[in-house]
């Protein structure tokens, strides 16, 4: 029997919790036990409500008591499931020893008790996602499929969706993109009509948007990451899961477009109490909106606290340096981490800006092995996202060299899909690269509708360095491209070089190498067919390139 000082506090703490008012819970709760100590019920109350507010010592110290008082009445059922999630928490947390040595004490007590319980299918939960790190998929997948059994068995939709989630990222990651992605919307849909409970939740939940982002399957990051920030903000103490969630959901707010909305999930994550790879989540994020509207002071600042945090801060710190006109910063770290990526659907990540980074520099062939390597990737992957990317990358190569007509079909093909799928900010930078193509084909009023319509998302969105290259004069580079496949870097060497400028000249205004420079002139100088600098500046006058 509570004392009379201990039930009120009680009484709130359950209806606190009830709520989800997880802040209010975990106070009121650890005064009744103060008073006197907790029931196993409201003990197990307390230690939900401090893992939602990240208070893992006190979610500790709280399933440790729960164990050993279940261990004490013979509960070995109950038992062995507080073990199990100290443990299971652990391995989140990174603390692999601590995490096994109680992994294996739940194993123990399971076999003490010596009957089929739900309990077995939750240990199969480790091993599933171990297999998953060590990309053994089909032991991944058999693993989850046991656990699903058992749920199922034993009427546990937490167990039951914990383990489709896995089955579903090992199912696409053996190639079975489709049957993975259906075990995945068969995992999140009871998290998303409140049949799980709120730790479940988190982690379906994440995991399921977390992979949809990953294989590009955007419409149905879309929809969940909707899901998912509803049930974040109706939880406005919830710390667990607060900024990897709203990480998730910002990524996709940034491809649809709504940029201050983004923000505001940024500004709403708790960075403080956040696991280091949560927080270098958002700082990443945060570093992308800033970037895209060129507040690049603020965006550099950004990539270098998620990296602090132990993100790889690319492409966008490489995109960053080439809006600052350092191109060949942001060539050698993109290739850098190109060359350090064996994955192929991370690889993808990097490969747009590998393209752009090396168009920029002159580079035709490196570009055009970026571009084949996202091409290859995209036909093994099945993605619509793939392919329009993959078509972008190609258009652009094919623009570079001059060869509009072949640049417009992947060009409106990518425009296509990036529109259908709701992403007007990239749909507006493939209508530039559409107008210029255009323009190269004289149709110039082909090419200023494209550059209209991409002027006013431009303009909504605030992306102030595309409306600063839309407003720069482009006829003629486009014109000098097509007619004599002169890229736009080697049409600014030319430039320099008709003013009476040295290699190492051009090298320090344009923020080059000598060595970079000395291979634009030699490119321009076969190019044109001209054999001197004095030449190159005839033929460039002659045809008004200058």
């Amino acid at each position: 029997m509570k004392s009379k000082s201990s039930q009120p506090d009680l009484d709130a703490g359950r209806t606190a919790y009830a709520e989800r008012r997880w802040r209010q819970a975990c106070e009121r709760l650890i005064e009744a036990d103060r008073a006197h100590p907790l029931a196993a019920e409201d003990l197990d109350r307390l230690a939900w409500s401090s893992a939602l507010l990240n208070r893992n010592d006190l979610f500790f110290a709280t399933l440790e008591r729960l164990y050993n008082l279940h261990l004490e009445a013979g509960e070995l059922r109950a038992a062995a499931g507080a073990a199990f999630w100290i443990g299971f928490r652990l391995s989140f947390l990174g603390e692999t020893g601590r995490a096994s040595g109680w992994l294996a004490t739940s194993q123990r007590v399971l076999d003490r008790l010596g009957e089929d319980c739900v309990e077995r299918g939750y240990l199969l939960l480790p091993q599933g996602l171990g297999r998953l790190s060590q990309k053994d998929y089909a032991g991944a997948c058999e693993a989850a499929r046991r656990a699903a059994e058992i749920g199922e068995r034993f009427g546990d939709p937490n167990l039951t969706s914990l383990s489709r989630a896995i089955e579903g990222q090992a199912r696409i990651e053996l190639g079975e993109r489709e049957a993975g992605l259906a075990l995945l919307d068969e995992a999140i849909l009871p998290a998303s009509t409140g049949r799980l409970g709120p730790v479940a939740t988190g982690i379906v939940y994440c995991a399921v948007v977390g992979c949809c982002q990953r294989v590009y399957a955007i419409d149905r990051a879309r929809e969940w990451s909707a899901a998912l920030a509803a049930w974040c903000h109706a939880q406005p103490e919830l710390v667990e899961f607060n900024t990897h969630c709203r990480a998730l959901r910002t990524e996709i707010l940034l491809v649809q477009g709504a940029w201050q909305k983004a923000m505001d999930e940024i500004h709403r994550s708790i960075v403080r109490d956040a696991l280091p790879r949560e927080a270098a989540a958002v700082c990443y994020q945060r570093g992308e909106v800033l970037r895209l509207r060129g507040n690049f002071d603020a965006a550099e600042e950004s990539y270098r606290e998620a990296s602090r945090h132990g993100r790889e801060p690319q492409p966008g710190l490489a995109l960053l340096r080439l809006a600052q006109g350092n191109a060949e910063s942001a060539a050698a770290a993109i290739d850098h981490v190109v060359g350090a990526t064996s994955d192929p659907l991370a690889r993808a990540r990097y490969l747009p800006a590998a393209v752009e980074i090396r168009l920029a520099l002159g580079d035709h062939d490196g570009a055009a092995a970026a571009a084949r390597d996202l091409a290859e990737i995209a036909a093994q992957a099945r993605s619509q996202v793939l392919d329009a990317m993959a078509d972008h990358a190609r258009g652009a190569v094919h623009l570079a060299a001059g060869a509009a007509r072949d640049a417009l079909p992947p060009l409106r093909a990518a425009f296509n899909t990036w529109r259908d799928v709701g992403a007007p900010y990239i749909a507006s930078r493939i209508r530039v690269a559409i107008a210029d193509a255009l323009q190269a084909l004289g149709d110039k009023d082909g090419a200023a509708l494209e550059r209209d319509a991409a002027r006013v998302v431009f303009e909504e969105l605030g992306a102030t360095p595309d409306l600063a290259k839309l407003e720069a004069p482009a006829a003629g580079p486009v014109v000098a491209e097509a007619r004599f496949g002169l890229t736009g870097r080697e049409l600014e060497v030319l430039r320099l070089i008709a003013s009476g400028r040295t290699n190492a000249a051009i090298a320090r205004e344009l923020s080059l190498s000598v060595k970079t420079v000395d291979r634009h002139v030699s490119n321009i100088f076969t190019k044109l067919d001209v054999p001197t600098r004095a030449a190159a500046t005839a033929f460039a006058y002659q045809h008004n390139m200058i």
